[in-house]
C-alpha cells in the first residue's frame, strides 16, 4: 500500500513538473510571437490551451512565470556554454558558432531571452537570471586569459554581436563572428604578432 501511495505522488509530481514545463513553453511562445508586453496569466494560458486558474496555480505572480521562462532559456546557454567551456575544441570559435545561431535555428530562443533580459531592467526579480548568460560567457573567457579588460571586452563583443545578429534579421557567418570575439580577446593581435 505504501508503494502505490508512493508511485502516485511520483505520478502526480511528474504531470505537474509536465504542465509546468508546458506553461513555460507557452510564455515562451507568446514572448517569440507578441514580446514581452504580450505575457499575461490569459494569454499564456490560451497558448497553453488550459484554463487561466491552472496558469496562476503554478505561476502565482506574473514575475514567477517571467522568472521561469527566463531561467528555461538561461539554462539552456549555460548547458552550451559549458559543453564549450568543458569540452576539448577550439572554445572561442564553438563561441562564435553559438552566437551564429541567433540568425538560424537559435533565433527565437535569442529573441526571447533578449526581450526577458531587457525587461530585467525594470524587474529585479528577473536581473539574477537575466545576468546568466553575461556570467557564463565571463566563465569561458577566464579560460582563456586572466586579464579583466579582455574578459568585460570579450563579454561586451559576445553581447553587441547578439543584438546586431537580431536587429540585422540576416545569416552571421561563424568565421567574421569568430574574428570579432578573437579581436575583442587580443587574440587576434597575439597571433598576428606572432606569425612575423
Amino acid at each position: 500500500m505504501d508503494d502505490q501511495g508512493d508511485s502516485t505522488a511520483d505520478g502526480r509530481r511528474a504531470r505537474g513538473h509536465r504542465r509546468r514545463a508546458e506553461i513555460i513553453g507557452a510564455a515562451l511562445a507568446v514572448v517569440q510571437r507578441d514580446g514581452t508586453a504580450g505575457v499575461t496569466h490569459r494569454t499564456v494560458a490560451r497558448e497553453a490551451g488550459i484554463p487561466t486558474s491552472l496558469t496562476t496555480y503554478y505561476f502565482a505572480t506574473l514575475d514567477d512565470l517571467l522568472v521561469a521562462a527566463l531561467t528555461s532559456v538561461a539554462d539552456e546557454y549555460t548547458a552550451r556554454i559549458r559543453q564549450i567551456v568543458d569540452g576539448p575544441g577550439d572554445k572561442l570559435r564553438e563561441l562564435a558558432e553559438l552566437i551564429a545561431e541567433s540568425a538560424g535555428p537559435g533565433r527565437e530562443r535569442a529573441l526571447a531571452e533578449r526581450e526577458l533580459s531587457t525587461m530585467a531592467a525594470r524587474r529585479p526579480a528577473l536581473q539574477p537570471v537575466a545576468r546568466r548568460w553575461r556570467e557564463d560567457i565571463a566563465a569561458l573567457a577566464a579560460g582563456l586569459t586572466d586579464d579583466p579588460r579582455a574578459i568585460a571586452a570579450l563579454v561586451a563583443a559576445s553581447d553587441g554581436l547578439c543584438t546586431a545578429i537580431l536587429i540585422d534579421n540576416a545569416p552571421a557567418e561563424p568565421g567574421h563572428v569568430h574574428g570579432v570575439l578573437a579581436q575583442a580577446l587580443g587574440v587576434h593581435r597575439t597571433e598576428t604578432a606572432s606569425s612575423h
